[in-house]
């Protein structure tokens, strides 16, 4: 009963931290283009770079 008493507390600090650290990289931009990454591997820079 005693460990519940600390890691109840330490699992809530750790989850709103990650919730934070969520909206933070929501603010910033991190996820505004999340189709480009799928499709930049289809491009060949290999013929950009050799014709």
């Amino acid at each position: 009963m005693t460990g519940l008493l600390l890691l109840v507390p330490v699992a809530l600090l750790l989850g709103l931290m990650g919730l934070a650290a969520f909206f933070w990289a929501l603010r910033n931009g991190q996820f505004d283009d999340p189709d480009g990454s799928a499709a930049r591997i289809l491009i060949d820079e290999d013929d950009e770079q050799g014709a």
